[in-house]
């Protein structure tokens, strides 16, 4: 009895440092081809406060950490990303950060993935 109880136990230990490991308690994320463990793997490899996981035709996914300050951080983040690329923030408005260059808008769309990471949608950028 004591075989099975300890056999059991640490299979139930290997499954846990599996998912530990692989980050398989994450949500999935609303792209392919990026699983949750590589998407937060190139954030935390990286010395950038926002770092992009995909492209999806014409849409560049990025993520970015909320630093426990919620969406305000990630907005700041955001905001030093397309400023750099010459557009010039206009408003917020919802889950949408708007910029203009040129007479054309932008529109960068955020989503909380987790409480700690949020999922930056910018197309055509």
């Amino acid at each position: 009895m004591k075989k099975i109880l300890l056999l059991f136990g640490a299979l139930i230990a290997i499954i846990a440092v599996y998912v530990f490991a692989n980050k398989l308690y994450y949500p999935p994320l609303p792209i392919t081809g990026v699983s949750p463990k590589e998407a937060i793997d190139r954030l935390s490899e990286s010395d950038r406060k926002i770092v992009q996981i995909a492209e999806e035709g014409n849409v560049l996914w990025f993520i970015t950490k909320t630093e426990n300050k919620g969406i305000i951080i990630a907005d700041e983040n955001i905001k030093q990303l397309v400023t750099a690329k010459g557009w010039v923030f206009k408003e917020k408005d919802g889950a949408g950060l708007f910029f203009e260059k040129g007479g054309e808008t932008l529109i960068a769309t955020t989503q909380m993935w987790t409480i700690n990471y949020v999922l930056v949608q910018i197309p055509g950028f």
